[in-house]
Order: C-alpha cells, then structure tokens, then sequence
C-alpha cells in the first residue's frame, strides 16, 4: 500500500505498518561514537537519522539514502540490528549499523531545512534520546543485545503504549529481508 505526502510516498507493509529504514553511524569500527541529527518537528531535540522508505526500495538501500539526506554521510553499511515495531506511531523501522566514511560539508537536510548533527558517546546518546525518542533509545538495547547473541536471525523489538521494549526472533520478517 502507498500513499502520497507532500514531497514523499509513504510505503506500509501488510500490517499497514509504515515502513521506514534508519541507521545508527559510527565513527569507526569501534561503535564508541555516534552520529545524531537534530528533529525537523522539535530542533532541540536530537534523532537517529532515518526515514520512510520508496515504492520497492529495500530496506539497506533506504537506510543508506536516508543518512545521507538527513546526516550529510556515508559510508560502510554493515549488519541489520533489527527491526522495531511503534505500534503507537504505527511504524516497523530496519536498523542498520553504518560506518562512516565521508563527511559531506553540506547536505540536503542542513541546506533545505537547517538540520544539524552531533557526534555522541553512546551512552550520551541513549540519555538524549531516551525522553524524546525512546523507540530509538532501543536501538542500542539490541545492538548489544546482537553483540551478545549474534546468529545472524533479525531481532524485533515491538514498542507498546508503555514504551518499553520486548524482544523476539520474528521468523516472518526474516524472509522480508534480503
């Protein structure tokens, strides 16, 4: 299913789960410091870079746009951390890691809408985004989480009214990704 907005298609799964792709981008192999975007809505606040994905567009390939409209980088994209369901805001999100490699002076989002980005230690990084973006607070949960249990299986963190994050192995998006 599609649907138009004003300068995008919105794309949904057949939950009717708006599709999106982020990443989370590291400064270096070492995943000790990440990129962070100011929010279009609320500039105070600070996002992980990501966003709604085209008709047909796969899911690394939306990550990596995505970045690098909204961050102004690009680089080595790396493994799937999982997909993350909001039921509330109705969105399923594919989260990948991304190693930068290029820094672009000027980019899309800093140019058209003044968007600024932050390099934040991790744990910096899930305090800022814990009040703000809980859902992307998570994403670091099942980073370490795939650290720790790597079998190369999705995991799938679903996000419900109390904003806390439940895990699972979903055999069904497995055979989404590709």
């Amino acid at each position: 299913m599609m649907k138009l907005k004003s300068n995008q298609t919105r794309t949904y799964d057949g939950d009717g789960f708006k599709k999106r792709a982020a990443c989370l981008c590291f400064r270096s192999d070492a995943e000790e410091e990440v990129l962070l975007v100011s929010s279009s809505r609320y500039p105070d606040k600070w996002i992980v870079p990501g966003g709604g994905m085209e008709p047909e567009e796969e899911p690394s390939i939306a990550a990596a746009r995505e970045v690098c409209e909204e961050a102004g980088v690009k680089g080595t994209l790396g493994r799937l951390v999982g997909i993350f369901e909001n039921r509330d805001r109705k969105h399923r999100t594919y989260v990948y890691v991304l190693i930068v490699t290029e820094v672009l002076e000027d980019w899309e989002d800093s140019v058209n809408i003044g968007r600024k980005r932050e390099w934040f230690k991790i744990e910096d990084a899930i305090e800022v985004l814990q009040c703000h973006k809980p859902v992307q607070a998570s994403y670091f949960a099942a980073l370490k989480e795939g650290c720790l249990n790597s079998n190369g299986t999705p995991l799938v963190a679903t996000i419900g009214g109390d904003l806390s994050p439940t895990y699972s192995i979903n055999q069904s998006s497995v055979s989404d990704i590709r």
